[in-house]
């Protein structure tokens, strides 16, 4: 199959009345997903969208979200799905960035919608989502009934972008990153494991691992469970009602889910694969995961423009090896299937072995370009293969180890720390739950190392514990120069510690934070 309209309209013929997602008390077989979006598609045709043409939507996840994707899906429009926690004045970037023409909102985001309206005359229709429609706006009922039920006369081509998903920004404004359906479709059957398989999703649909999971599903014939916001309870409920197979967390998640008072009394026993990525997990946190619930779990790493770049299996590694197995868990694993990679020098040579420089990938469904954005695209490439600004090295066997992200980096006397590693360090601590490094401005070093610690509740670990202990595993250098106890880091909607956060916050800072 070419497109994921054509996967779809499959589904819709093979499994008509299997659930495609589901939320809370609402379902939607692939038949209804299929004739819905087709309708939508449709609607929006008689609105004047072509295609190629972008459609918007800023939404938490809903049932409704998968619609709208669907409807680009079938008819080959460009579905821009758009950040909930977006200011007004971010989204209104990403709107003209874009050039989204239609723009759908849920009605607990009507100001952000309003914003744009106000600001950006491009826009010629909105449609609201789970609630009355402002005056403005049509309601997305109304609007998809107006569709015709044949469908829409436009269909989507192998070589059309199906999404355009944006980066977090977190080194300057966001860039949009095209995905085709040829792409796409490729992704979905490298993610799909099981037939007729049972997936929960917490990620956000604007975000790019918050539309491949369900595209695995899509090419299987499996369920999509979906959360609107993260909640401890709600999964546990999911996971046992739903026999969910497989999720994706981020470990404040995990950690949230350990803790919960009654996770003893639901049955577990459905999960298969349980996917962790998006930050650092300790050893501790995964013998405790481990523990509760066996070895399915895995270790993730992609990026919005690479998609999924490698992957550890925790069945892989030994828990109760020696330090060398160990350090293997600091790892992200051997480099997918469909992905191959290099380590390259500032000079662009490869690496010998345990060797740093920056992790460059390519594979078959890699982007091309960002949108509107030459330069970043001349950047963002070496050769065919693509720069992730993530530095790393690779061991005898194979495995990928990132010690930083090239921009985080820091400099201090000349020498330059990976936050990574201090941060393992730390975090070996029995009175550290989490922790985040980051450069901050020294008028003598250039900079210091600066440490941002979450403490285990009931803890009183002070400053200088803290150091002493860390100057037992890495060089006095690379230490923490100053420690900013906190109750918990700033994180992107991935998932992700902020660091743009944590500098704007205590880049200026001097002395403890309680």
């Amino acid at each position: 199959m070419r497109t994921i309209g054509e996967i779809l309209l499959r589904n819709a013929n093979w499994w008509p009345e299997r659930d495609a997602f589901v939320l809370g008390d609402q379902r939607r077989t692939y038949r209804d997903l299929y004739l819905r979006g087709a309708r939508l598609a449709s609607a929006l045709e008689k609105r004047g969208v072509v295609r190629q043409d972008r459609i918007g939507m800023v939404s938490t996840n809903s049932i409704e979200h998968f619609e709208f994707f669907a409807a680009a899906d079938i008819a080959g429009f460009i579905a821009v799905p758009l950040s909930f926690r977006a200011a007004p004045p971010e989204l209104e970037y990403l709107v003209v960035d874009s050039g989204t023409s239609i723009l759908f909102f849920e009605k607990t985001l009507e100001h952000l919608a309003d914003s744009v309206r106000q600001s950006v005359k491009t826009v010629r229709h909105f449609v609201c989502v789970g609630g009355e429609a402002p005056d403005w706006a049509e309601d997305f009922e109304t609007f998809l009934a107006s569709g015709d039920e044949e469908g829409p006369v436009s269909r989507s081509e192998a070589g059309d972008v199906a999404y355009l998903y944006y980066t977090s920004g977190t080194t300057g404004k966001p860039k949009g990153v095209p995905w085709s359906h040829r792409a796409m479709t490729i992704c979905a059957s490298t993610s799909s494991n099981h037939w007729h398989t049972s997936m929960l999703q917490i990620s956000p649909a604007f975000h790019s691992a918050g539309r491949t999971p369900s595209l695995g599903c899509y090419w299987r014939g499996g369920k999509t469970v979906l959360n609107s916001s993260f909640d401890p309870t709600a999964l546990l409920d999911a996971v046992q009602s739903e026999r969910i197979v497989s999720i994706f967390l981020v470990p404040t998640m995990l950690i949230q889910l350990l803790d919960h008072p009654r996770i003893d009394e639901y049955d577990l026993s459905s999960l298969r694969m349980i996917m962790l990525g998006g930050a650092r997990i300790s050893t501790s946190l995964l013998k405790r995961a481990i523990a509760r619930v066996g070895e399915i779990f895995y270790l993730g790493y992609g990026s919005t423009e690479a998609g999924a770049i490698s992957i550890l299996p925790l069945n892989e590694v030994s828990l109760d090896g020696d330090e060398a197995a160990l350090h293997r868990l600091s790892s992200v694993g051997h480099f997918e299937a469909e992905t191959d990679g290099i380590i390259l020098d500032e000079a662009g040579n490869p690496c010998a072995v345990g060797v740093v420089g920056e992790v460059c990938i390519y594979n078959c469904y890699l982007f091309d370009r960002y949108w509107n954005n030459d330069i970043a695209t001349i950047e963002a490439f070496h050769g065919n293969a693509f720069r992730t600004g993530d530095l790393g090295y690779m061991d005898e066997q194979g495995y990928i180890f990132l010690v930083d992200r090239k921009k985080d980096m820091v400099i201090t006397g000349g020498e330059n720390v990976y936050s990574r590693e201090v941060e393992e360090a730390i975090d070996l601590h029995s009175d550290v739950r989490e922790s985040a490094v980051i450069g901050k401005p020294d008028p003598y070093w250039g900079e210091i190392v600066l440490a941002a610690v979450v403490r285990n509740p009931g803890t009183n670990l002070t400053e200088e514990e803290l150091v002493a202990f860390v100057r037992t595993r890495i060089a006095a250098y690379k230490c923490p120069r100053q420690v900013v106890f906190v109750d918990e880091l700033p994180r992107q909607v991935t998932g992700k510690t902020d660091k743009l956060a944590l500098r704007s916050l205590y880049a200026g800072s001097s002395g403890m934070a309680a």
